[in-house]
């Protein structure tokens, strides 16, 4: 997982953590299964930009830019806190075409 992987435990619940991904299994085993996958298959997720931080009650919303499966992605992630750490995840990832393909100039962000 890149950075300080031993720090996770300080942002995530090692009692709890429900993942909404379909492809990643629930704990932090699971999700540093899926991280882990990726980085050996050289598909590395990476997190280049925070564009927008959003929370109300116990959710944050964070929109960000980077680049998963080799792409360059707009990052979805809603979280759910519990204690002061994440107990839930929800996400999704959407490719950011080309501006050349780009119908408006409004931009992804």
């Amino acid at each position: 997982m890149g950075g300080a992987p031993e720090k996770i435990t300080a942002y995530i619940s090692t009692g709890k953590y429900h993942q909404h991904n379909p492809g990643v299994k629930d704990g932090l085993d699971g999700l540093g299964d899926a991280l882990q996958a990726l980085a050996e298959a050289g598909m590395p997720m990476i997190y280049e930009k925070n564009h927008m931080i959003l929370g109300e009650g116990s959710f944050v919303l964070a929109v960000s830019e980077g680049r998963f499966m080799n792409n360059h992605v707009a990052f979805y992630d809603l979280f759910r806190i519990e204690n002061g750490k994440i107990v839930e995840h929800w996400d999704t990832i959407e490719t950011i075409p080309q501006k050349s393909a780009w119908k408006n100039s409004n931009g992804k962000f």
